[in-house]
């Protein structure tokens, strides 16, 4: 009989990758050392120790500071976007669509979702419904859009960016994604209707 292999548990994981690529506030930065000790117990797996090697990054700054390198970072230039289906449909008719599906995967796991405002597709919630709603859906929703990932991580990383750890994080608990170069994200910026948020 053959045994089918059990994915990792990383709701911890995927929820402190959520809280540090929020925007900081007092609260994130009182709960920073509740965010070490909590991975503390998911032993030494290489996504755990990069997303510490992040918590110990942003311990080091002031909120101010981090307020103002994550402004820089995410929201001075679409380059860092965190709105996964803008990396593979940019602001087209399409994107309107998909961002539906992701409306849809978090109505059918029958989880309550506050997007604060936010598109459905934006990566901190996305790892929030994962960690706390649905970690199967959640968990499809990102190897879905894997490839999305690797290009925000490639842009962070080459901005020399922290950030892009929370990233790389993810990504080591998903599978890989073909080894395909894409392309920017189309433009057309119509089909957007009736959703708000960034870009």
């Amino acid at each position: 009989m053959r045994i089918r292999r059990r994915e990792p548990d990383h709701r911890v994981l995927y929820l402190v990758a959520a809280r540090c690529l929020d925007y900081p506030t007092t609260e994130f930065v009182a709960m920073l050392p509740a965010c070490v000790a909590a991975l503390a117990e998911h032993g030494n797996s290489p996504p755990v120790v990069t997303l510490r090697e992040l918590l110990t990054a942003l311990s080091t700054r002031t909120l101010a500071d981090l307020q103002n390198n994550y402004v820089e970072t995410f929201d001075f230039s679409s380059k860092h976007a965190l709105y996964l289906s803008y990396w593979s449909d940019g602001d087209t008719r399409r994107r309107g669509e998909v961002l539906a599906q992701f409306k849809s995967v978090y109505r059918q796991s029958g989880a309550v979702i506050d997007t604060h405002g936010e598109l459905p597709d934006y990566l901190p919630l996305v790892l929030e419904f994962a960690a706390r709603g649905d970690l199967e859906a959640g968990r499809a929703l990102l190897a879905r859009y894997r490839s999305s990932l690797d290009m925000l991580h490639k842009s962070l990383h080459s901005k020399e960016s922290h950030y892009a750890r929370a990233v790389a994080a993810v990504c080591d608990t998903l599978p890989a994604a073909h080894a395909t170069e894409a392309p920017p994200p189309p433009t057309e910026l119509v089909g957007l209707t009736g959703y708000q948020g960034r870009p």
